[in-house]
């Protein structure tokens, strides 16, 4: 995850940029710079690839003495991690950090150059700077400048700009990934986090998604989606260096529900080549797909049910069979697999007990292991062959959220690498199916705008005793995945199941007292899943439906609530439609009043049988 800051000081801010820069560190990055604007009114900046050491090297080599500037760590998305792609991206009027991945680039960058703007590198990024600095060459002024060029980009992401000749402005903007505004003395800063800014202040305002911020060094003018002026709280953050702040979230769950479209997004830049709209995997990978002709995955919990998606991945579009197991069982059936085969282990703590014994069996039955993990230096990780990480970053709640779609997010460019290899899918498909998983980080921001609404539904949904999740095709795991979490977290009876078998046994369990949740967006099942839904609604059974407008349209007679997600692709359904099982369950452990972080009985990594 890309770490930005912002500082306007009263004496020189490089070395504060640098601190603040050093407590994002745990995000990952594999470049950093600054940008400060100098006492000429120039915009002056430094880069280096790799640490932030090398940073430190170039300052102490050619100093900045601005009291005004950003910083950036950057997680290459658009472009290899050198020193011309690092950031702050500058022009001669503006220079810009930015966290995410701007969608539209491409026509925006053709626009901007037909129009007489040279680029100098291989980002997305770049094109924020270029027509922001366009629209000022216009006679706009920064703070019109930048509302216009928001309302052109389209993505997820969050910005701070700086600005040549304004040495008391900072501009900041989020939509998708998060900001944050310190309040200092005659001083204000701009960060991603609470913890880059607790060097400097425990006074926070969090911006809200949408939300764009004009920043002096007394005041703050914060602007909504639709540009009207708005005020957010001002809050005292416990944020160290030495831990993982809340921010304005009640509890670290719903934090990490909201981290997923920043993520999502820089999981996918290491395997998704997003120039070319293909994917990318790491080249020491020593099995062939064009070669196999079986895959064996094994995961526990939330991680099995990644798996389970992947399975549909792998099949339906590289037309590779696929054998996926609990961990648990799974070790101990001696499962007889050929040489040479693939066996893939999802983990998010990279520690899980079953999960190590069964890749420890595969690697005995001499199997390619490749694992997808969390934490790089596990015990998974270390055995394994190859490993994918995630990019989720701490995940502090037991109940997982983001690592699950971060997860998804690997498997789903893994099963396009597949297809790729194996030519089941055309150049035309990769490229579509790619810009699918491209458009995700932005399209879960949407799906986070249902929350409103399923926290009205979930005061309903707490007095249940017992709740039927159901779904078909991808739709079936997520199903699993809700029910798990309702468990895991409000203690209420869930069981989720295929909607096909609902006539062949649980169809038993329903009646006035019984919600039913039912996945069903609307894809080439739907059908099937509205006729399950006639089912249930003539037996008394309360219809909790999530579903896309066109689902809504057509099934929503039949349900007592509907929540609405964001029309997508098939292809991206899981992700996307993660975020409102999470929600409800979430929402329904908070009026159950249970330890929503810490649910009874449960541990983050299960590291014993």
């Amino acid at each position: 995850m890309c770490g930005i800051v912002g500082i306007i000081g009263k004496e020189p801010v490089a070395a504060g940029l640098v601190d603040a820069l050093k407590r994002l560190e745990y995000r990952g990055y594999d470049s950093a710079g600054i940008a400060t604007l100098e006492s000429d009114g120039h915009l002056a900046r430094r880069r280096a690839e790799g640490k932030l050491r090398n940073l430190e090297t170039r300052l102490s080599e050619m100093p900045l003495q601005g009291t005004i500037g950003i910083g950036h760590t950057r997680w290459a998305t658009h472009g290899a991690p050198t020193e011309n792609n690092a950031h702050p991206h500058v022009t001669a009027s503006v220079g810009v950090v930015h966290n995410g991945i701007i969608e539209n680039f491409r026509e925006l960058k053709d626009e901007l150059k037909a129009a007489g703007a040279h680029f100098e590198t291989e980002t997305d990024s770049e094109v924020i700077a270029q027509l922001v600095a366009h629209l000022m060459s216009k006679g706009a002024n920064p703070q019109d400048a930048v509302a216009s060029a928001l309302e052109r980009l389209k993505g997820a992401f969050a910005l701070v700009f700086i600005f040549e000749g304004h040495d008391r402005l900072l501009i900041g903007a989020r939509r998708g990934s998060p900001l944050a505004v310190g309040h200092g003395d005659g001083e204000m800063f701009l960060g991603s986090d609470a913890i880059a800014l607790s060097p400097f202040t425990n006074r926070v305002t969090y911006l809200e998604d949408g939300d764009w911020v004009v920043v002096t060094p007394d005041t703050l003018t914060i602007h909504d989606a639709t540009g009207a002026e708005i005020e957010r709280p001002v809050q005292t953050s416990l944020a160290s260096a030495l831990m993982v702040d809340k921010g304005n979230h009640r509890h670290f769950m719903l934090k990490e529900i909201y981290e997923q479209p920043e993520v999502i997004g820089h999981t996918l830049a290491n395997y998704l080549d997003m120039s070319r709209q293909q994917p990318k995997m790491p080249e020491d990978l020593k099995f062939d797909f064009a070669n196999l002709d079986r895959i064996t995955i094994t995961a526990c919990g939330t991680a099995y049910y990644a798996g389970l998606v992947a399975k549909y991945w792998f099949e339906q579009y590289a037309r590779i069979p696929v054998d996926i197991d609990v961990a648990s069982e799974f070790r101990y059936r001696e499962t007889p697999l050929k040489a040479g085969g693939l066996a893939i282990f999802i983990s998010q703590s990279g520690e899980t007990a079953d999960t190590l014994a069964s890749l420890r069996y595969c690697t005995a039955e001499k199997q390619h292991t490749l694992s997808i993990v969390n934490v790089r230096e596990s015990t998974i990780a270390r055995e394994s062959e190859a490993i994918l990480p995630t990019s989720a970053g701490p995940e502090i709640g037991v109940a997982s959220t983001k690592a699950f779609t971060c997860q998804l997010a690997v498997l789903a460019a893994l099963a396009l690498e597949a297809a790729r290899v194996r030519g089941t899918l055309s150049t035309e498909e990769i490229n579509r199916l790619s810009r699918c998983l491209i458009e995700v980080p932005r399209q879960t921001s949407v799906a986070l705008h249902a929350e409103n609404a399923i926290e009205v539904i979930a005061k309903d949904l707490a007095k249940a005793s017992d709740v039927l999740y159901l779904g078909r095709g991808l739709s079936f795991p997520l199903a699993l995945e809700g029910a798990l979490k309702l468990k895991e977290i409000s203690y209420i009876h869930a069981e989720g199941y295929a909607a096909g078998e609902l006539k062949h046994g649980p169809i038993a369990l329903i009646d006035e007292q019984t919600p039913v949740v039912v996945v069903a967006p609307s894809d080439r099942l739907f059908e099937k899943t509205v006729s399950n839904m006639q089912e249930v609604a003539a037996r008394g059974g309360r219809i909790i439906l999530i579903t896309d407008g066109e689902g809504a349209d057509m099934a929503g007679d039949y349900a007592a609530e509907v929540v609405t997600m964001p029309k997508v692709d098939p292809f991206v359904q899981p992700l996307i439609y993660a975020i409102p099982v999470q929600l409800l369950a979430y929402h329904t452990a908070v009026v159950m009043g249970t330890d929503v972080d810490q649910p009874r009985n449960l541990a983050k990594s299960v590291t014993v049988e």
